[in-house]
């Protein structure tokens, strides 16, 4: 059974994931020459759909299948670099290929050549807003120029981790740069395949008692939730919570063919 609650921090399963290694602990691949954004499905037939209320949401179709295409023969051609057989000391297990580089300029065109702004924000919606600032943990600037490409191919997995949240600055127009911090974990999957779920398991609801005394996990009336299996699907972007509120997840082995997957978080100010 997986751990109900986020284990202490001396045995803490917690993934650097969301927390890569600085330019100065890593050379700085050169930036890919992304391939065009298109075609795409235009942002009004497009929705932001709740897997699990706060914490877990579904972008279907924010790239089409002739884009995911283009994007699995283009990220072929890159250097990826398969991860360590033995992870660090309190990191996750992790086996994948993978591939990582800091592109603003490519994290600014997810945002706003895709309908991922208009669909995260609203169509009419400010980013200023009451409600956006709530769900997304402030007010929302844009992706973390840090992007990440999986591969995952038969028998790779990702272990059950929780995702960091990690501060930055990002440019402005105003020839200043704007402190940030991570908040959302974005994942786009560009391929299906047999297993190579990602796997999220919610906490037991806590109920606190009016005398006082310290919450604690009900067990009564089936309070406890089942795991949520989160199927790949062409296209598919999936935005979840990380950092103090993330779920424990895991993505489950590839029984068969190859999950590609193209990875940034979501940015608020600081």
């Amino acid at each position: 059974m997986p751990p109900k609650s986020k284990p202490k921090a001396t045995n803490n399963p917690k993934s650097k994931s969301s927390s890569e290694p600085t330019k100065s602990h890593r050379q700085e691949p050169a930036t890919p020459n992304w391939p065009p954004l298109k075609p795409l499905i235009p942002s009004s037939d497009l929705a932001l759909e709740t897997v699990l209320s706060d914490q877990i949401y579904v972008v279907r179709n924010l790239f089409t299948s002739t884009l995911c295409k283009n994007y699995v023969s283009f990220l072929s051609t890159l250097p990826l670099v398969t991860t360590p057989g033995r992870p660090k000391r309190g990191d996750a297990v992790r086996v994948n290929d993978r591939f990582q580089v800091d592109d603003l300029m490519f994290a600014e065109r997810l945002w706003k050549e895709t309908a991922l702004s208009q669909v995260v924000l609203g169509q009419s919606a400010d980013a200023d807003s009451a409600e956006g600032k709530d769900l997304w943990g402030g007010e929302v600037l844009g992706l973390n120029p840090n992007i990440r490409v999986y591969r995952y191919s038969k028998g790779q997995f990702f272990g059950q981790h929780y995702d960091d949240s990690v501060s930055l600055h990002l440019p402005s127009l105003a020839d200043r740069s704007l402190p940030g911090k991570t908040t959302w974990t974005l994942l786009i999957y560009l391929t299906t395949c047999t297993g190579g779920e990602t796997v999220f398991y919610p906490e037991p609801v806590l109920s606190s008692k009016k005398n006082g005394s310290k919450s604690k996990p009900l067990k009564d009336n089936n309070v406890d939730m089942d795991p949520i299996a989160v199927e790949l699907e062409v296209g598919m972007a999936l935005l979840h919570r990380h950092g103090d509120k993330c779920l424990l997840h895991e993505g489950r082995e590839v029984k068969q063919g190859e999950k590609w997957v193209i990875r940034s978080d979501l940015v608020v100010r600081r």
